[in-house]
């Protein structure tokens, strides 16, 4: 789509997009950057964004310490190499359950680490900026 020249441009172009600090702001980012490339010349990365931004834009709607983590697959990733490092020692399996419940464990391990100590997200934070958005909601909605 883009040649290598253009790639560091777009990249900055799209980060401009994810740091936007409301979904508002995002799609009006999204909208110019789409007619920027779409002025140089490049009519499938403006068709791409313009079409696709919305999906991207879910890690919005949540607290901004937690986008960061949500819109990544830093942990996904983590976790499968995990799971790889930890079945090459075992090299063979005896059946599908033993590796099922090796994987499994190491799932489990994950969870736990992320609830009782080293914590993925901060839950909490969560739950008020969802109570903070409901009361927003029912404010607008009593001023109609």
């Amino acid at each position: 789509m883009v040649g290598a020249k253009k790639r560091k441009e777009l990249a900055a172009d799209l980060r401009a997009i994810f740091a936007a600090p409301a979904r508002e702001q995002a799609l009006r980012i999204a909208s110019s950057v789409a007619e920027k490339w779409r002025e140089e010349g490049h009519e499938k990365v403006a068709e791409h964004l313009e079409e696709h931004v919305e999906e991207c834009l879910s890690c919005l709607s949540v607290p901004e310490s937690h986008r960061r983590r949500i819109r990544t697959t830093n942990g996904q990733e983590r976790l499968n190499q995990e799971i790889k490092r930890r079945t090459r020692v075992v090299r063979i399996f005896p059946n599908r359950e033993a590796c099922l419940r090796l994987v499994t464990a190491l799932c489990v391990e994950q969870s736990e680490e992320w609830v009782t100590g080293r914590r993925y997200l901060d839950m909490e934070e969560l739950r008020e900026s969802r109570r903070e958005g409901h009361h927003s909601e029912e404010v607008a909605l009593m001023k109609r």
